[in-house]
């Protein structure tokens, strides 16, 4: 059982975060399904002390994910959520910033207003 917790599952949430990184080009949604997953797992199988291990390979996956986008960008792709993440992130962003053409930074494409 402890050979399943320590090596299978986070092997399992790495490759898996990888390929839905992938596929939905967002770290934090990437994050949310491995927590939710885990989450049904941990009521649905083991008790609640694999709560514990269910939030440690979230921040595996968000790590993998965000590190998956970080060294997997194309510079011929537009702007991505991984590039308004990891502007998010670094806390680049200024009230006069013109890169992301007045949106809410978020990747969704809907303007801030500004009073």
């Amino acid at each position: 059982m402890t050979l399943l917790i320590f090596f299978a599952f986070p092997v399992a949430t790495i490759i898996i975060s990888i390929i839905l990184q992938k596929l939905i080009k967002n770290p934090v949604l990437v994050a949310a399904f491995i927590f939710a997953v885990f989450l049904i797992i941990t009521f649905a199988v083991f008790d609640e002390t694999f709560l514990i291990a269910t939030l440690a390979y979230t921040i595996i996956a968000f790590i993998t994910a965000l590190l998956t986008c970080i060294f997997g960008r194309n510079d011929d792709d537009e702007s991505s959520s991984c590039e308004n993440l990891s502007d998010l992130l670094s806390n680049s962003t200024s009230d006069d910033d013109d890169s992301t053409n007045g949106s809410c930074g978020c990747g969704c494409n809907r303007f801030r207003r500004r009073f």
